[in-house]
């Protein structure tokens, strides 16, 4: 997108607030003439897993058994690379918004064609055979004999909780010929192999305008208000206050969510920008099916040429364990229609990964920065870092995640990444949990929305003041759910446990971004999940939240076995796609990419550009806001739930920047910042 927009004012009051609250210019290091050490063979940190232990070693695999490993290349510049990245993000520095094509990203930083040609020579010399290969790295197969010559290692078989599992015996090692030309190794390990995402949505019971004001009585048929306390649920039990409550809220469509978030005040449509999704697989009636949803709501299809898919159905593997296409269409129709209803003038390009495995996933993140096909990215799924079964997530796939968002940021291209359903992601939570993993180690913060260089989008209730989306409130996206008894006359069990809740924390893993120091409170930044203080300062998310709670549910429409069906959606799945769109919106407002957009937010966060989300009856000290669900009678049974909002694990929403909500939520006054403000000019 061309720099065509004449900046229209630029306010003396945000220059200095940028220079006053940004963290200091960039300075580089000067050039040296000391002689470059010669470089040295090299351990890949954690390729040999924790959980191989010596104990558990049951001797070396069987010499005819093939593996399969991933090298992936460092790049000619890793250092150069991330202080441009840094660079061309910060609004305070001079590089900011210089984005470079792919081509003159892969003449700067790629992997130089010596240094792919040195790593390849290396593992075919060692017996290797070659079964994939991009710009990023090289993908080879081979027995234990020829691993051990080139990584200094065979792989070994282990005994773990009962299972057989295997890896290398010692750490990888890569030799000082090739050693600055390799990121790292990964995939000899069966866990890091194996390691998958998940989708960061639940479908709930819902329909769209059902029922009539009620009279006595919980009605026998699906029964929600048009807006929040529009109905009062009498006849339900009492629940968590003496008061009646109201049933929640009909299934919001589009046009609420634009409205409620100031996007039909600021006029913007996201023309002119492009919105890529990566999910897994994909869905034959994907443009059919969001057309007849957007004309079902009012809203305009998408124009010829608006829509385009990158999907290969003759590759897709490991369906049996990802769920399937199926099992992944509804998180894609989530997303489609999230992202075309919040920008609906924005192309949107959808990257279907052949599997929900890291490999398959971030190969699509790869492909979306290596041919620049979209100014943002959402991504609506997730996994946690450490868990009981599989150890550690794999650091090499964790730096190769990095290199790609790294490389976004350099060509102008933005990475929104869900922010979990599983609340502090704690054994506890994980118990009762709709959404959760529950291998999980420990309190933790998921990735990769955890990395410094994503946007990390949280999830929120909004309660809406009109039919017709005008904004009310929002409190952090936390549940409890009861049921109704069999006679109806209490709530079982009661109170309720933790059911579904946005994700945030403060990450063991990641030290606090540049761009935090200002606004994050040192209370959380120093403070891990499990509770124990930190020294240094430590990335903390979300960075931003919006709508996702389950019980306020989003509309969505696709096509299930043949037969077109709508229902509500929640997740923190919905939040992402939604901002994405918001910041669709933004860069038409800017005429430019936004580029890596954390810095930018957090700036205009400190000048009140966001809904500053708090859970208020915490913050008083009162009974948690709830409502209840009535999906009517399913299989001969009335189907209702009590449900409790802003009860989201030990995360809380609070006054400020917070680990549940991060800055808060958009307004108009943020996107219409973007038509004055331009920190790029």
């Amino acid at each position: 997108m061309k720099h065509t927009r004449v900046q229209r004012a630029r306010i003396a009051t945000v220059a200095a607030a940028a220079l006053a609250l940004a963290s200091g210019s960039l300075v580089l290091a000067s050039p040296s003439n000391a002689a470059a050490p010669a470089p040295a063979a090299k351990a890949v940190s954690g390729s040999h897993p924790a959980w191989a232990t010596a104990a558990a070693d049951q001797g070396a695999a069987s010499a005819a058994a093939e593996y399969t490993a991933t090298v992936y290349y460092q790049g000619q510049d890793p250092a150069g690379l991330d202080a441009y990245a840094k660079s061309v993000s910060d609004p305070n520095s001079a590089g900011y918004g210089k984005f470079l094509t792919p081509a003159q990203f892969s003449a700067r930083f790629g992997a130089t064609q010596a240094q792919q040609d040195a790593v390849k020579q290396w593992l075919t010399g060692a017996g290797l055979t070659i079964v994939g290969s991009t710009a990023h790295g090289v993908t080879v197969k081979g027995d234990n004999a020829a691993l051990q010559r080139a990584f200094g290692t065979t792989v070994h078989e282990y005994t773990v909780d009962g299972k057989t599992q295997h890896a290398p015996a010692t750490n990888v090692v890569v030799p000082a010929s090739v050693s600055n030309a390799v990121l790292g190794v990964t995939g000899l390990s069966s866990a890091t192999a194996t390691g998958k995402a998940k989708p960061q949505s639940v479908r709930v019971r819902n329909t769209v305008g059902a029922g009539v004001k009620p009279a006595d009585g919980l009605p026998t048929t699906a029964t929600c208000s048009d807006y929040w306390g529009e109905k009062t649920a009498t006849g339900a039990p009492a629940g968590y206050t003496s008061d009646p409550v109201p049933f929640d809220q009909c299934s919001f469509v589009p046009s609420q969510l634009r409205k409620a978030y100031g996007v039909t005040a600021s006029g913007l449509t996201g023309k002119g920008a492009t919105v890529a999704i990566v999910d897994a697989y994909g869905l034959s009636t994907m443009e059919q099916d969001a057309n007849t949803f957007a004309t079902a709501h009012g809203d305009k299809a998408f124009a010829p040429g608006q829509y385009t898919e990158y999907v290969t159905p003759d590759q897709w593997t490991h369906t049996a364990e990802c769920g399937g296409p199926a099992g992944w269409a509804g998180e894609e129709a989530l997303d489609v229609e999230m992202v075309h209803g919040l920008a609906p003038d924005a192309k949107v390009v959808y990257v279907g990964a052949n599997s929900c495995y890291d490999a398959d996933l971030l190969g699509s993140l790869q492909m979306i920065v290596d041919k620049h096909l979209a100014d943002v990215v959402t991504n609506s799924w997730g996994e946690i870092m450490h868990t009981t079964d599989a150890g550690d997530m794999d650091p090499t796939q964790i730096a190769a995640y990095e290199q790609v968002f790294k490389q976004g940021a350099a060509e102008g291209i933005g990475f929104n990444f869900s922010a979990g359903d599983c609340g502090d992601e704690s054994p506890e939570a994980a118990a009762t949990g709709a959404n959760c993993q529950t291998d999980t180690a420990r309190a933790q913060a998921d990735f990769p929305d955890s990395d410094p260089w994503v946007t990390s989008v949280g999830g929120t209730a909004l309660g809406l003041a009109s039919k017709a989306g005008k904004y009310g409130f929002e409190t952090d996206m936390g549940n409890l759910r009861s049921g109704l008894s069999a006679d109806g006359k209490s709530w079982t069990p009661f109170p309720a446990p933790f059911f579904f809740g946005g994700g945030g924390g403060t990450s063991e893993d990641f030290a606090q971004p540049w761009y935090q120091s200002w606004t994050v409170p040192g209370s959380l930044s120093h403070t891990l999940m499990t509770g124990a203080k930190s020294k240094t300062a430590q990335r903390v998310t979300p960075d931003v939240a919006m709508n996702g709670d389950l019980y306020t549910s989003v509309n969505v429409g696709f096509t299930d076995g043949g037969v077109y069906s709508e229902g509500g959606y929640g997740g923190t799945s919905v939040s992402s796609p939604e901002f994405a769109g918001v910041l669709a919106d933004a860069i038409q407002a800017q005429g430019h990419a936004i580029g890596f957009a954390n810095p930018d937010i957090y700036l205009r966060s400190t000048l009140g550009l966001f809904h500053d989300v708090v859970d208020r009856q915490a913050q008083r000290h009162e009974a948690p806001l709830s409502n209840v669900a009535d999906f009517g009678v399913i299989g001969g049974t009335l189907r209702v739930r009590l449900v409790a909002f802003g009860q989201d694990t030990s995360l809380n929403a609070t006054p400020g920047y917070d680990n549940a909500t991060g800055v808060g939520s958009p307004t108009a006054a943020l996107l219409n910042s973007y038509k004055w403000v331009d920190f790029s000019r």
